[in-house]
Formats: structure tokens, C-alpha cells, sequence
């Protein structure tokens, strides 16, 4: 759990955010180990920009990796960061609903949820 996390907090300061300065990073496991990390990026025209959580799941998924065990969210703010309603829908496409979500203050100091409590009556492909 601290190796993801410290990862998550590392990748946060790659973030790319001279609009909002709110800096995120994200630290993925998938079923096999692999750690994988993505930080936010944000456009000139907000709609453009990608959450930490996207980058870091597409960067597996773009090597092959489609199953995950958790992901570790790290924000700038004071609070607990957890995954906006695009993330949470964005993981839902590749994870259960008890893949756990750790979202992280410090290696010592982090809540765990399930992405079932984060996004309860998902859709997903069973809804099509």
C-alpha cells in the first residue's frame, strides 16, 4: 500500500494545472502488480483536460492491462481527494464494484472505498 501511495504522490507533481492549481496523481494496480501513474492535465478550454485517474487506467489499458485491483488518488487540497463522477463511471468500464479506491492525505493518512459505495447502480455494460 505505501509503494502505491508514495507513487500516486510523486506523479502528483508532474500535474499540470496553471488554472484551477489544484494538482492530483494517481496510482493504478493492476491484477498482475504493475503500478502505472498519471497526474491531471488540464486546457485552456476546461472540457479538454484529463483527470489523473484517466491517465494513469488508460496508460495500462494502452499496454494491454484491462483488469485492476486499486487506485490510489492523491489531491492538493486539505480533504480526502476522491475520483470526480467521470472517473468513477471511466473505472466502472474496467472494474467491479468491490475494486478499491484509496484516496490518500499522506502514506500513513488514507480512506479506502469500494468503487460500489463511490458509484452505487452503475452502468455499464450489463445496463446495454
Amino acid at each position: 500500500m505505501k509503494e502505491l501511495i508514495e507513487k500516486a504522490f510523486a506523479a502528483r507533481e508532474k500535474a499540470y494545472a496553471p488554472y484551477s492549481k489544484f494538482r492530483v496523481g494517481a496510482a493504478v494496480l493492476t491484477a498482475d502488480g504493475k503500478i502505472d501513474t498519471g497526474c491531471n492535465v488540464e486546457n485552456a478550454s476546461y472540457p479538454v483536460g484529463i483527470c489523473a485517474e484517466r491517465v494513469a487506467m488508460s496508460k495500462a489499458v494502452s499496454d494491454g492491462e484491462m483488469k485492476f485491483k486499486a487506485i490510489v488518488i492523491v489531491g492538493s487540497g486539505a480533504d480526502y481527494c476522491t475520483p470526480c463522477g467521470m472517473c468513477r463511471q471511466f473505472m466502472a468500464e474496467f472494474c467491479k464494484g468491490d475494486f478499491k479506491i484509496i484516496s490518500a492525505k499522506s502514506p500513513e493518512d488514507y480512506k479506502i472505498f469500494s468503487l460500489a459505495e463511490l458509484l452505487p447502480h452503475t452502468f455499464d455494460s450489463d445496463s446495454l
